[in-house]
């Protein structure tokens, strides 16, 4: 990770993230901070007390994003946390291989005063629970915010965008967020499918009932999550409140197989991209947290995950 032949841009997040805000936020509040393309020859670094706080799962979530951002990768120091994480993991080394692979892994920090082409220092609390309103990672508000207005844009390049996807989404500017109504609910993916994204979505759903007017499925991110999620009983709450259960995959993050969203049909998602056509022709793609999925499915409409905590 510290040989990336491109140029290194540092991201400092200090602080602690507010009730309702998981790593998902963070990740798009630095897509809409920097833009989809602001990552365009680099590759990010993580860091900060935010980072060192987020467990290895968190972590993922944000650098798994860091390509929406157009960066060519990211990536966090490694430290304990990540040593602990990785030890007794089905594929990784055992024995005395363990213990050469850990002197190695602790060479890969980056260097002591090293120099980034490019450093941006966030403060963790500013970051609400987010949600995509178009059909890019960076088009990006708070759920407790409207529909952004193009004709105050001053850019004509990206008024232009802006009203190409309101009309994608069938949206008006000065909506409220709140206010528009989801036919479909998925969570899983590479980027929210691990076992603490739904240890956290199936915490927020216990009791509860997916709404009338929704289709909601969970799909885990892979064989041994969907072992442990079982295990642990987390399909039954899924089940119990309206849920599909899933065989692990891809599924409706690109719209795999009969897994998509129809024409016009409209999705509160924890996947990574919203692009047109992204998760079915015509359908329409909102990003969300984990928390922030469970809070549409139970209310019909995209909603504040803090309303329902």
């Amino acid at each position: 990770i510290g040989r990336v032949k491109e140029r290194l841009s540092e991201m400092v997040l200090d602080g602690d993230l507010k009730p309702g805000v998981y790593a998902k936020d963070v990740a798009l509040h630095i897509i809409a901070l920097l833009g989809a393309n602001g990552g365009i020859g680099f590759a990010y670094e993580y860091g900060g007390t935010l980072f060192d706080a987020l467990s290895m799962e968190e972590r993922m979530t944000v650098c798994n994003m860091a390509i929406e951002g157009g960066a060519r990768c990211g990536y966090v120091n490694p430290d304990d946390k990540t040593f602990d994480y990785f030890k007794d993991r089905p594929m990784s080394p055992s024995g005395d291989d363990w213990f050469k692979a850990l002197a190695y892994w602790k060479t890969l920090y980056s260097d002591d005063g090293c120099k980034f082409d490019k450093e941006i220092n966030l403060d963790a609390q500013e970051i609400e629970p987010l949600v995509t309103w178009g059909t890019s990672p960076q088009d990006v508000a708070p759920i407790t915010s409207v529909i952004p207005d193009p004709s105050k844009e001053i850019n004509e390049d990206r008024k232009a965008a802006m009203e190409r996807s309101l009309n994608y989404m069938g949206l008006k500017a000065n909506t409220k967020i709140s206010d528009i109504k989801i036919d479909k609910v998925f969570i899983g993916s590479c980027t929210n499918g691990r076992i603490e994204d739904l240890r956290n979505a199936a915490k927020l759903l216990k009791g509860k009932k997916v709404a009338a007017n929704v289709d909601a499925m969970v799909v885990p991110g892979s064989g041994l999550v969907k072992a442990q999620a079982e295990e642990e009983g987390l399909d039954k709450i899924f089940k119990e409140a309206g849920f599909e259960w899933r065989e692990p995959g891809c599924s409706m993050c690109l719209a795999m197989n009969a897994d998509k969203l129809k024409p016009k049909q409209r999705s509160a998602s924890t996947s990574n991209r919203n692009f047109e056509g992204r998760q079915g022709r015509g359908g329409r793609t909102h990003l969300v947290s984990p928390g922030m999925a469970i809070a549409a499915a139970v209310s019909g409409h995209l909603a504040d995950v803090r309303e329902i905590q």
